[in-house]
């Protein structure tokens, strides 16, 4: 079982997968390259691979719900 401290929200507003705030760098409102094939192949438990376009961190996605990305490491404090 993933711990929720491994785990960071995230909104889809039509086709475009936003988070809110950067957990590596905090900028707010960052727009993902994500597309929805990637929130599907995450909700079916696939490893995907997030980018983050502000500072190019890598964030491993091991799996998604409706609400909330589920990592491999700690990302709330």
């Amino acid at each position: 079982m993933i711990p929720f401290q491994n785990t960071w929200p995230y909104e889809i507003s039509g086709k475009d997968i936003y988070i809110h705030n950067c957990p590596y760098c905090g900028k707010e409102n960052v727009l993902t390259t994500m597309k929805k094939g990637d929130i599907e192949r995450a909700r079916e438990g696939i490893k995907t691979y997030l980018i983050m376009p502000c500072c190019l961190e890598k964030m491993t996605i091991l799996e998604a719900d409706e609400d909330y990305f589920w990592t491999d490491e700690r990302l709330r404090k």
